[in-house]
């Protein structure tokens, strides 16, 4: 099959069926769904245990203890059968219902044109439903792209052979999702392509954005840049950040006064 849509859960409540229904109201149907329980008690997996076909599509359930969000991810991509790979957080959603068939005919493009579909990203927008507005993605991934403004994982859609080859780093309790994007560009020297689409809505407000964990994930990536990135080239992009006033332009993109403005123009400025 084409996509392995990976869903990790604990306890997830209503969430999961918003995000299942998402899933299987897709109008592209090769694919699986892959739903790994870390050991829920509230009752919302049982509708999924025995897992189910849904008009061609596979729905398979596993429950297994984890160590954290991406110990669970690695697990499921173990068990996954799809030649993509795509994880959905419980709460967020497909975009719309023609995401994974525009995502094949991006793929059916690269691959005519001699590209390895194992060393292959693609991306798009993400629409955050906290603030309500839509984020572009930067149209090509650069250095100064990894260092500063990488694409949501909802909204990233890998070779699975790029997570099997490279599984979730589990030192990082934050940041491992952003570490394994570095190491595909840097290291796996993957293709990106972004497909000009919007791919996820996004709940907002998750496990990174919280007070408490705001200093480890600025501690993760200081460490995960230093691991992949020249002196030289942290030096440059650093400048550039403080020039730019970087920290004033993060508070407008998550206000709910200035985040529509802001996220407006940073996509006129990408599309140009």
């Amino acid at each position: 099959m084409k996509f392995s849509v990976i869903v990790v859960c604990l306890n997830p409540g209503e969430k999961l069926k918003f995000t299942m229904d998402s899933i299987l109201d897709q109008t592209y149907r090769d694919f699986e769904v892959i739903i790994k329980d870390g050991g829920s008690s509230d009752g919302s997996l049982e509708p999924w245990r025995q897992g189910m076909e849904a008009d061609g599509v596979t729905v398979r359930f596993f429950q297994e203890k984890d160590t954290g969000i991406y110990d669970a991810m690695n697990q499921a991509v173990s068990r996954a059968q799809g030649e993509f790979v795509l994880f959905m957080n419980c709460g967020d959603a497909f975009y719309s219902r023609e995401v994974l068939e525009r995502t094949e005919a991006f793929i059916a493009v690269q691959e005519a044109a001699g590209v390895e579909s194992d060393r292959l990203v693609l991306y798009g927008d993400i629409y955050n439903r906290k603030v309500g507005v839509k984020i572009a993605a930067a149209p090509n991934i650069t250095g100064f792209t990894c260092y500063r403004n990488i694409p949501c994982h909802q909204s990233c859609i890998y070779s699975i052979s790029l997570c099997r080859e490279k599984p979730y780093d589990q030192q990082y309790r934050i940041r491992a999702d952003y570490e394994h994007f570095l190491w595909c560009f840097y290291k796996a020297k993957a293709r990106f392509v972004n497909m000009g689409l919007t791919v996820a809505s996004y709940e907002g407000g998750g496990y990174s954005e919280s007070k408490e964990n705001k200093k480890r994930n600025k501690q993760e990536h200081r460490l995960i840049t230093e691991m992949y990135m020249r002196k030289g080239e942290l030096f440059r992009y650093r400048a550039v950040m403080a020039c730019t006033l970087a920290p004033l332009r993060s508070a407008m993109a998550e206000s709910k006064v200035f985040s529509g403005v802001y996220h407006w123009v940073k996509g006129f400025i990408y599309r140009n």
